[in-house]
């Protein structure tokens, strides 16, 4: 079965990860220290704090946004359910936002008809890699003082008007699981300017415990005192995937060239098939982490599940990104419809993402392509 993604690992990623294994620091040590330099650097922010998983690092995103009971949180519907569970963790309301039928990110247009006196906080995901709108939804968030936060779970190595994804919010999320830009196994880490935010999070992902004599609001104890200021979490992201995260980062724009490729190549091989709607290509003022190519089929065309079971039949492992939240069975137990966003749920009624990682060659594209034309010849 060719994967629709997978991690690529070498030897000197192995290598840095039996390191750290001998070093007997096998959590809280100097390699994540230095991991977190090293993602900041390459994304031209001044902090990054490491978490155990993408969903743990949205979930400190939002404490440190200050998020709680009664707010409003504004989300895409076409997004993993966590963009929308963190918010349920915090006892605050996702608001689900529609997505622009070409490119499957949230509609700034949409998301501002959805702003209440409630709303806390915009949250626009990079979905299959492109970034969102970040420049006009932060101006949108400046306008009704919110706070920006870019999910970019699958955008790490992106770009936008010039920059490296991971400055443009207040806070910006990166997910670090196998078949993202780079891995640490499971992990993630939030990027930011802001000094405030970058000590809750901090905060958060130790049990809310301090160690920092600055931050003691009781003074005057031995140097062996340590403070719980909030109620947070055990989000440590261990040595050995810090290591390993380390190690791959060294490789993010060799990764990201090879995805990009692999796409062009995508655009060349697929452009004559009948009834299929090709990814929208790269606009001149961003570049894609190229995390998905998600093909869909002309809306006169039903048989989307059809289309999904021959091309795992013959070995291509297709998937569907992603369920829309809204319509998950647990959100509809909380009053959630279908309907509530329209555009989303059309784009993933003809969604399909065809197999896209680093090391796929030509011919396993080949063979995709060729399948898929055979398919549509024939149910056409």
């Amino acid at each position: 079965m060719i994967p629709y993604s997978t991690q690529d690992i070498n030897e000197d990623d192995i290598k840095a990860v039996a390191s750290v294994l001998r070093s007997g620091w096998l959590t809280q040590g100097p390699v994540l220290e230095k991991f977190e330099k090293a993602i900041a650097k390459k994304v031209g922010a001044k902090y990054a704090i490491a978490f155990n998983s993408g969903t743990a690092a949205l979930h400190s995103a939002y404490f440190s946004a200050g998020i709680g009971k009664g707010d409003e949180v504004i989300v895409p519907s076409l997004t993993f359910a966590a963009t929308a569970n963190a918010v349920l963790y915090l006892g605050a309301k996702p608001i689900f936002s529609d997505s622009e039928i070409e490119t499957g990110n949230m509609s700034v247009a949409d998301a501002e008809k959805k702003i209440t006196k409630k709303t806390k906080a915009i949250v626009a995901v990079d979905y299959g890699g492109r970034p969102a709108d970040l420049r006009e939804f932060r101006a949108l968030a400046k306008k009704h003082n919110l706070v920006f936060i870019e999910d970019g779970a699958q955008s790490l190595g992106a770009e936008y008007r010039g920059k490296p994804v991971g400055t443009q919010a207040d806070m910006t999320m990166f997910s670090f699981h196998p078949v993202k830009s780079i891995t640490t196994g499971e992990g993630g880490v939030i990027t930011t300017n802001n000094g405030k935010y970058a000590n809750a999070l901090r905060l958060f992902r130790s049990h809310g415990i301090s160690k920092d004599a600055k931050t003691f609001k009781r003074k005057n104890h031995g140097t062996w005192y340590q403070e719980m200021q909030a109620l947070g979490f055990n989000y440590r992201m261990p040595e050995m995937s810090a290591a390993l995260g380390e190690s791959q980062l060294k490789r993010l724009d060799s990764f990201i060239t090879k995805r990009r490729r692999a796409a062009m190549r995508y655009y060349r091989l697929l452009k004559d098939i009948p009834n299929i709607i090709l990814p929208l290509k790269e606009r001149p003022y961003e570049k894609s982490a190229w995390h998905l190519y998600p093909i869909r089929l002309n809306a006169r065309i039903t048989q989307r599940d059809e289309v999904f079971a021959k091309l795992r039949e013959a070995g291509i492992g297709v998937q569907v990104h992603h369920v829309p939240v809204h319509t998950h069975v647990y959100y509809e137990k909380l009053g959630y419809k279908k309907g509530l966003c329209p555009s989303a749920e059309a784009f993933v009624a003809s969604e399909i993402s065809i197999p896209l990682f680093p090391n796929i060659t030509q011919k396993q594209q080949k063979f995709i392509a060729g399948t898929l034309i055979d398919i549509m010849n024939n149910l056409c």
